[in-house]
């Protein structure tokens, strides 16, 4: 059975690998998904500025009062909905949509599908 640590070396190396053909521009920013295994958080990132553009987690007000646990499909889809209203106020309509690492499946999946359809283009 494979240890968590080296489960997690190996998301660390296919984010470093997906990080060097990513990048957020100004009109283009990055999408980066951060997974735990009690919360999930999405934030919008311009990597020419090193400037993170807005952050969404199921910790955040709006999405905890609504959840009762943050580590499921459900919390992140109200992540993905909440992180594309905030970015459609701040006028980002296209992203780079970057996983982590981690497989686009679950949890991933679900935040990147609800804030496609609140207008956040990939």
């Amino acid at each position: 059975m494979i240890s968590l640590l080296k489960k997690n070396q190996g998301r660390i190396k296919r984010h470093r690998r997906l990080r060097l053909k990513l990048r957020g521009r100004r009109d283009c920013p990055r999408l980066c998904v951060f997974r735990s295994l009690n919360n999930i958080s999405a934030q919008i990132v311009n990597d020419e500025e090193s400037k993170t553009l807005l952050t969404v987690s199921s910790l955040s007000p709006e999405v905890k009062k609504t959840m009762k646990y943050g580590a499921n499909i459900e919390a992140a889809k109200a992540v993905g909905k909440l992180l594309a209203k905030k970015a459609q106020a701040k006028k980002i309509k296209k992203v780079v949509f970057d996983r982590a690492g981690y497989a686009y499946h679950g949890r991933v999946k679900a935040l990147a599908e609800e804030a496609k359809r609140g207008g956040v283009e990939f």
